[in-house]
């Protein structure tokens, strides 16, 4: 189903201040990619503001991102990303291919389900603010391991992209990835040049510049 012009022109994404959250950066992306106008709003978690009011009873989950398209409000990422393909014209973020598609979702929550060690100790805080000095536990490093093998099997035919095309899961990935590549820690060389190629897109540097843009002066 596709809304009319008037609706697809009411689109506002909810996000936090500090642009520190990669799930708010993988729906800021989707809907970059899709060429869709949209309004930022920001909210201060340290304040709660997620947790208070009228934000808070239509996220349902309390979170961001939020995607709000008129009186219809969606948080959660990977749903976000299904529903701009679903009621918008425009590139698709997921691939058209069934099984590909079906792929891409499975890798959206299975790097939202697991990897708790890695993205504890490798925090998006590697991503937007720069290194740690910490050395990756035990855990972390067999998850790290993990995606390594699966990025290579996806890309043994010497493809740079998972499904042949970009994908806003080849963007959930690399962000993964880049929480290691970006702090200095080993990263299969086959597997940085991917995850590098991704995080340098103009979709992805976008929200990058936000994040810069939100830190103190005195941290420039």
């Amino acid at each position: 189903m596709r809304k009319d012009a008037e609706m697809e022109h009411n689109l506002k994404l909810y996000v936090d201040s500090q642009f520190a959250s990669a799930w708010a950066m993988s729906a800021f992306v989707a809907l970059e990619e899709k060429g869709l106008p949209f309004e930022v709003e920001t909210l201060t978690l340290e304040n709660r503001e997620h947790r208070q009011g009228d934000y808070a009873k239509a996220s349902l989950s309390m979170r961001v991102p939020m995607l709000q398209h008129g009186r219809f409000c969606l948080s959660e990422s990977s749903a976000i990303a299904e529903y701009l393909d679903d009621c918008f014209d425009g590139p698709n973020v997921f691939p058209e291919d069934p099984q590909d598609r079906a792929r891409a979702r499975q890798i959206q929550a299975w790097l939202r389900s697991d990897f708790a060690a890695l993205r504890s100790e490798r925090d998006t805080t590697v991503l937007f603010r720069g290194p740690v000095v910490t050395e990756l536990s035990l855990v972390a490093r067999r998850e790290a391991e993990m995606i390594f093998g699966v990025v290579e099997q996806l890309l043994d035919s010497g493809r740079s992209n998972l499904f042949g095309q970009w994908s806003i899961a080849d963007t959930d990935l690399s962000a993964v990835i880049n929480r290691l590549a970006l702090n200095g820690d080993p990263v299969p060389e086959t597997v940085e040049t991917y995850a590098r190629k991704h995080w340098n897109r103009p979709s992805v540097q976008a929200w990058v510049q936000r994040s810069k843009g939100a830190l103190p002066d005195e941290a420039l």
